[in-house]
């Protein structure tokens, strides 16, 4: 791992961090967005590369030598590269930034003031929109085996009462308290970095957010939703170099179910993983005999769904019913 130390003369407010991968042809946007949302704010940014191969630093070292510059020699995963910013992190807030997620000139000054206003908040999201300008899930719940189930067999719109991970039917202009907040735009507070840390390196890709908003409300923090500005988020921009994303969640499917498997054995125990994975399988086979009783679009939902089924199974023993990271 190469380093580049960048000297600050004084404590910025507001440490930004980005971890890229493969994605060169985004962070002229995305760095030209931080300047024009920084008059305001004294500013660090720190980018963590996971070992790009497009020319992601040389692009930086030759462009941005003010940046505080981290060259992985390999890919460690999402959730550990945002974690090598700690010893660097010198702001009263931090601020995780994908690369495909490009600020509003007001965000920083907004987000940082609702902080300012709301000591109890500890981590805060902002409204997302894709590039057309459609409203993203910013706002999220707690998922658990049943609501998967629910969403992934589509009976869902059949259950009443029950919360859902996104559920989009609500006053989006209003703040909102939540479970938690995707971490293509995740502002924390130092305090409970400090108190808690930041992501649990066990997951690779997906669910560190997750996991990490619940360790801080369990420490007492609140999780919010502020509407005041928005951020244009794409969406799988360094996944998709490395699989076939899903059409849904814009994921690739292994690192999506391990860590699903991983969250659920640590935090609700293995009774839970193993009805996680009963229930995935079930939805499977829902999904299959829908498929079934349509015949022009057969072959895909019945593949698909034979696939996740294996996946789902095999993951479930190769991480030892969710104890053990393979990536």
């Amino acid at each position: 791992m190469k380093e580049k130390k960048n000297f600050i003369m004084r404590p910025p407010t507001l440490s930004i961090v980005i971890v890229t991968y493969n994605t060169k042809s985004l962070l002229p946007k995305v760095l030209s967005s931080i300047k024009a949302a920084s008059d305001k704010l004294t500013t660090q940014t720190i980018i963590i590369d996971n070992a790009s191969t497009d020319g992601s630093v040389d692009y930086l070292r030759a462009s941005h030598p003010e940046l505080h510059i981290i060259e992985n020699n390999i890919n460690v995963g999402f959730g550990r590269a945002n974690n090598q910013s700690l010893p660097f992190f010198e702001g009263e807030y931090l601020l995780l930034l994908n690369p495909d997620a490009f600020i509003s000139p007001d965000t920083l000054e907004k987000t940082t003031a609702y902080m300012e206003v709301n000591p109890q908040c500890g981590i805060l999201g902002v409204k997302l929109v894709g590039e057309s300008g459609e409203l993203q899930p910013s706002c999220r719940y707690i998922p658990t085996p049943w609501n998967i189930f629910l969403h992934r067999s589509g009976i869902s719109k059949y259950v009443k009462n029950v919360r859902m991970v996104d559920d989009l039917y609500w006053d989006h202009a209003s703040p909102r308290i939540c479970d938690w907040v995707p971490g293509c735009f995740y502002l924390v507070r130092r305090e409970v970095v400090e108190q808690i840390g930041l992501f649990d390196p066990r997951y690779f890709l997906y669910f560190e957010e997750v996991d990490h908003c619940l360790a801080a409300k369990k420490a007492g923090w609140e999780v919010h939703y502020c509407p005041y500005t928005t951020v244009t988020h794409i969406g799988g921009e360094s996944a998709k170099t490395e699989g076939e994303l899903t059409e849904s969640g814009k994921q690739l499917e292994k690192y999506q179910v391990e860590s699903e498997l991983l969250f659920f054995r640590k935090n609700y125990g293995v009774i839970s993983v193993i009805g996680d994975a009963i229930l995935n399988i079930t939805a499977d086979l829902i999904n299959i005999f829908k498929g079934l009783l349509r015949p022009g679009r057969l072959q895909q939902p019945i593949s698909a769904s034979f696939i996740h089924s294996k996946l789902v199974l095999g993951l479930f023993f190769r991480t030892r019913y969710g104890s053990k990271t393979l990536h």
